[in-house]
């Protein structure tokens, strides 16, 4: 008796197993046939994307190369042409307003900066140099400003020499290069302003307060020296 009960049992499950089977096969097909419904009619149920301003940076125009997202005239909009690199303010005295590339000696190298091991392998560090007296594109007081204030990053052959690599992008970093000259042309271009009365004022009293304190202080140390002094009789 205890055999065929046990027989009955394994049947049993043996029948409950094949259903549960049954049960997911169909599960299955249901599911995968709905989303295949709703695949086919994601047209007409979905209302269409939103616009992304990001695709527009990496869409391609017909007919034209393609150009990273990283590129001149999309980090630089206000920069027009393919011979300019940066447009300088209006208010900045030139005798161009653009900065012509042509004119540039622009060169990449290992970077020290971030990137981590990426940096060991690919040039991402900008270099960007020009002939300083012959950069008839910025104005002559505007060059002898900048020879004066930029000395330590000219060289023995007259080029100011710019680095940057504050990023692991080659085009970062040469956009970085290209402010920094424009600062630069900027800071130049302004003309210093003549100090009012009240300033003129002002700085002699803070000159003659600065001379005060000198003279007593090298007192002070005088006496200390003084007192410092062993008679040898």
């Amino acid at each position: 008796m205890e055999q065929k009960s046990r027989g009955k049992r394994e049947l049993t499950d043996r029948g409950s197993k094949r259903h549960r089977k049954r049960l997911q096969d169909a599960i299955m097909a249901v599911a995968w046939r709905l989303r295949w419904g709703l695949s086919r009619a994601r047209p007409w149920l979905l209302p269409p994307p939103t616009h992304c301003p990001r695709r527009d940076l990496h869409k391609q125009v017909d007919g034209t190369e393609f150009q990273s997202i990283y590129s001149l005239d999309k980090l630089y909009p206000e920069s027009r042409g393919l011979d300019t690199a940066w447009k300088v303010p209006d208010d900045a005295k030139q005798a161009n307003s653009d900065i012509p590339l042509d004119r540039l000696t622009i060169s990449y190298c290992r970077s020290s900066g971030p990137g981590g091991q990426n940096v060991n392998k690919v040039n991402s560090k900008a270099e960007v140099r020009f002939h300083l007296a012959t950069a008839d594109w910025i104005a002559e007081p505007v060059r002898q400003k900048m020879a004066i204030t930029h000395k330590n990053k000219i060289n023995k052959s007259g080029e100011l020499i710019l680095t940057s690599e504050c990023s692991r992008y080659q085009f970062r970093n040469l956009a970085d290069c290209l402010q920094k000259i424009r600062d630069m042309i900027a800071e130049a271009s302004q003309t210093a302003k003549e100090p009012s009365k009240e300033d003129a004022v002002l700085k002699r009293i803070r000159i003659e307060n600065m001379n005060r304190e000198r003279l007593r202080q090298k007192r002070i140390n005088s006496a200390i020296k003084t007192s410092r002094r062993v008679d040898m009789d």
